[in-house]
């Protein structure tokens, strides 16, 4: 009897580690139908509003923008004053923005919806992440990879979602998806209220106006082809990017429990970690913005055999990412990752020299694998090195990292695609995974 009391109880605690994982994952997954979702009603939109591609890219430009931002901003700010604060600010954004979307009456307001949203999706991520790092190590690994598992599945299944959606409903519910993230709210409310480590202390506004214009620039002046914005704009997005950069640079050395720590600006393991997932992420969001535009363009595939086509895809990856944990522990996590980006490097690189359908699908495939790893590996690392009471912050920053490398994955593609077509210039930004793999791969295992 004492043998199976102990196997019950084992069961009865994985269980709660699986439904942890799932509620957090239930908090951060639905921001990445921002994107994926949010692209494929980008025409709709257009042509309902009508507005020119150019000015319509603001729609999802915003949302990328805000979601970064969000997401370092709310991660100090969990730190420092509690996660349920946060997560309720991001079910305000969430529940504005969603409305905004829904009833817009011109792209302005769509726009500023979209503002809200991203903001809102990056609040409760930071707050998500924030819940999960906080856990002691042996429950953290396995809560952290069951949200990944979640995340890959929804990045996965979100063209598959847009596409229904939008043709089943409207392009302004679809643009208002990520307020799905209202039921985690929902779900996680009780777990945030449990005590947790904080850094007490004032806020540092200064210190969070400087991250989030110096993030906002880079951002901005990483889409500025995308969105076609005026040389002296550029300019300008450009002068204030470093400006802002050396600001935050002297804040952080004249307050060191500022809104950036100087625990974190200090710390070469997190920049190698924010390199490694900034190389990874940009590999990836390359992939998502190139491979259905691909299959439905040069292929002839619908948007809906597209989502289907990647959904075994999605499903993979949120089943290596629940096993992220063991074979990190055994291997080792830089050469995980360093394993990783290799077969993704290969599969891209494989897909845009081909040019065959099933290749794109393959490397979709192996994308959100290594969304997956690399979001459950580099967070717990991270988590596992940082002081409880800087977890938060260090997560959202880690993230801000990513979304940074995303953009400059995707819009590389984007701006190669004229001269190269959108396969040749997979080829060229699978520089980005390959040099993730080649740093990671440099790192001793267990450092």
């Amino acid at each position: 009897m004492g043998s199976v009391g102990q196997r019950e109880l084992g069961e009865d605690a994985e269980l709660g580690v699986l439904g942890m994982g799932l509620r957090l994952g239930a908090l951060i997954g639905p921001m990445a139908l921002g994107v994926s979702a949010g692209g494929v009603a980008l025409p709709s939109a257009a042509v309902a509003l009508r507005v020119d591609p150019a000015v319509s890219s603001w729609v999802l430009a915003a949302y990328g923008l805000a979601v970064g931002i969000g997401m370092a901003l709310f991660g100090r700010l969990s730190d420092a004053r509690g996660v349920p604060g946060a997560l309720r600010a991001g079910a305000l954004l969430l529940g504005v923005g969603a409305l905004a979307c829904v009833g817009a009456p011109d792209v302005g307001v769509l726009v500023a919806g979209r503002l809200a949203l991203g903001a809102g999706a990056g609040a409760v991520s930071a707050s998500a992440l924030a819940l999960g790092a906080s856990l002691e190590p042996a429950r953290r690994t396995r809560v952290l990879a069951t949200v990944g598992a979640t995340m890959a599945f929804f990045a996965g299944t979100a063209t598959l979602v847009g596409g229904v959606v939008t043709a089943a409903l409207s392009w302004r519910v679809t643009m208002a998806l990520p307020a799905l993230s209202l039921v985690g709210v929902c779900l996680c409310l009780r777990q945030a209220a449990a005590p947790a480590a904080r850094s007490r202390g004032p806020i540092d506004v200064v210190g969070a106006g400087l991250l989030t214009v110096t993030a906002a620039a880079l951002l901005v002046l990483i889409q500025a082809r995308t969105l076609r914005l005026p040389a002296p704009l550029v300019g300008a997005v450009a002068l204030l990017a470093p400006l802002g950069a050396l600001g935050l640079a002297r804040r952080v050395s004249a307050r060191p429990a500022g809104f950036v720590p100087r625990l974190l600006a200090g710390d070469r393991a997190f920049y190698i970690d924010c390199a490694i997932g900034f190389g990874m992420f940009g590999g990836y969001f390359a992939a998502l913005y190139a491979v259905p535009q691909i299959l439905v363009h040069d292929h002839g595939w619908s948007v809906l055999a597209v989502g289907v086509a990647l959904l075994p895809g999605a499903l993979l990856g949120a089943a290596v990412s629940r096993a992220v944990g063991p074979v990190a522990a055994s291997l080792g996590a830089h050469r995980l990752l360093a394993a990783t980006a290799a077969a993704f490097t290969a599969a891209l690189g494989a897909a845009g020299a081909a040019g065959v359908a099933a290749g794109f699908v393959v490397a979709a495939a192996f994308g959100f694998t290594a969304f997956g790893i690399t979001q459950v590996t580099l967070v717990d690392r991270v988590s596992a090195r940082i002081p409880a009471a800087h977890r938060g912050a260090a997560a959202g920053l880690l993230n801000l990292a990513f979304l940074v490398g995303g953009s400059v994955g995707s819009s590389a593609a984007g701006a190669l695609s004229p001269s190269l077509g959108l396969s040749h210039a997979l080829l060229v930004v699978a520089a980005l995974p390959l040099a993730a793999g080649l740093i990671a791969a440099s790192r001793p295992r267990h450092e």
